[in-house]
């Protein structure tokens, strides 16, 4: 099957869309995140401070700005099955099942929240079901603006919001970072 618009993304077009996508969605989900899930206190119970910075440290607020960085390693993924991702009608679900399914649930290594995570570490489920909270919806996000902005290339207003909240998501941490 074609893509919706019977066109394929070149793999920059692509490429560009996820950077931006990847780095908006993460930024908003874990902020809501870490405010209504309580990351501060969270953290710094010592099963979490044994392996999770704190929220004050420099490299957190630099996070938003490295996530470009994975919005190409999933670029670079999602380009090879992009007929299938972006081709289908329910190709955000694809993807979003894909993301969900190795990126969150099974994990080569014990990351919190994983099959691995929850077999191997001792951080209690309850804290690594609660992670599910952050993950899965930014994943689901993540999944369907893609898909919508892939598909409808032709709406320049998208391309204008998303690069202007990108710009604008990645001025706060380096404001943040300059201001310390």
């Amino acid at each position: 099957m074609l893509n919706m618009n019977n066109h394929q993304p070149s793999f920059l077009a692509l490429a560009v869309k996820t950077i931006v996508v990847h780095t908006v969605t993460y930024f908003l989900i874990g902020a809501l995140a870490s405010t209504f899930l309580n990351y501060a206190e969270r953290f710094a119970r010592p099963e979490m401070a044994c392996w999770m910075r704190q929220l004050a440290d420099p490299l957190i607020m630099a996070g938003p700005l490295l996530q470009p960085i994975r919005g190409l390693i999933f670029a670079l993924a999602f380009y090879p099955l992009r007929e299938i991702l972006f081709g289908r009608k329910n190709g955000w679900l694809i993807l979003w099942w894909l993301l969900v399914a190795l990126g969150i649930l099974s994990t080569f290594g014990p990351a919190p929240a994983s099959v691995e995570g929850i077999i191997y570490t001792v951080i209690p489920i309850s804290d690594q079901l609660t992670g599910w909270l952050e993950v899965v919806p930014q994943a689901l996000l993540l999944s369907v603006i893609l898909f919508y902005w892939v598909n409808h290339s032709e709406k320049k207003w998208l391309n204008w919001v998303m690069g202007v909240v990108f710009f604008l998501l990645l001025l706060m941490p380096v404001a943040g970072l300059l201001s310390r």
